[in-house]
């Protein structure tokens, strides 16, 4: 039976949220990807598990800590309040959530994906005077293309179904914090079951469409 979506701002919202997580996620982790791939130094184990620990530990703990960091108390919060700034309970506060979590996906699938780039063709591309960035943008990236772009549909895949966090720091705000995962749970708390199957279905379609691309596209990479 069709079921019809009254309310399509949850979904919008949670693919702009998930977009700009995306986007900062990879501008950061590539980056970080790189160097750690390539280099070894004091305190890089420490460094790894820390950009990981996000994949391991509940996303309420990932939201209350983000709650204390830029809450009008915490370290952060406190320089933004003075420049008349407010993350918590706004948008941003669930792209910040949705950044956490999915920055330990992306890196990890990037750094494998560099890792696996022989690095015989970054050195012949330094003997031809090519500086560092060049050879990433030339040599490594394309040769580390298929792992990045697993990276992103995870990263995205994650940023999507964020909750826990963004419950703790962005609150459920109707058309202004209310992502999917947050309007289906309290859909189901309402006993809205018509907008939480709605919701579920479109969720569950438009992963599964992402998924599908990406796998299309890796294996016709490797003929």
């Amino acid at each position: 039976m069709f079921i019809q979506l009254t309310d399509w701002r949850p979904v919008l919202l949670s693919l702009r949220v998930a977009l700009i997580a995306v986007f900062t996620v990879t501008c950061l982790g590539l980056p970080l990807a790189r160097l750690l791939a390539r280099r070894e130094f004091f305190g890089k184990d420490m460094l790894e598990a820390a950009i990981t620990l996000p994949l391991v530990l509940p996303p309420s703990v990932i939201g209350y800590g983000l709650l204390i960091l830029i809450g009008k108390n915490g370290l952060l919060g406190q320089f933004l309040t003075s420049m008349g700034i407010s993350l918590v309970f706004t948008w941003w506060a669930a792209v910040l959530a949705s950044t956490v979590v999915a920055f330990p996906l992306m890196y990890q699938s990037a750094k494998a994906a560099i890792k696996s780039v022989d690095v015989n063709y970054e050195k012949a591309a330094r003997t031809l005077g090519a500086g560092e960035l060049r050879i990433f943008f030339t040599i490594t990236l394309p040769l580390a293309w298929p792992g990045i772009i697993a990276g992103l549909v995870l990263s995205f895949a994650r940023a999507l179904g964020e909750f826990g966090a963004t419950l703790m720091v962005a609150g459920n705000i109707p058309g202004q914090t209310q992502t999917i995962p947050l309007a289906i749970y309290f859909a189901v708390d309402a006993g809205d079951n018509i907008t939480a199957r709605a919701l579920v279905a479109i969720i569950t379609v438009f992963s599964f469409i992402v998924i599908f691309w990406v796998n299309r596209w890796a294996k016709r990479q490797n003929y």
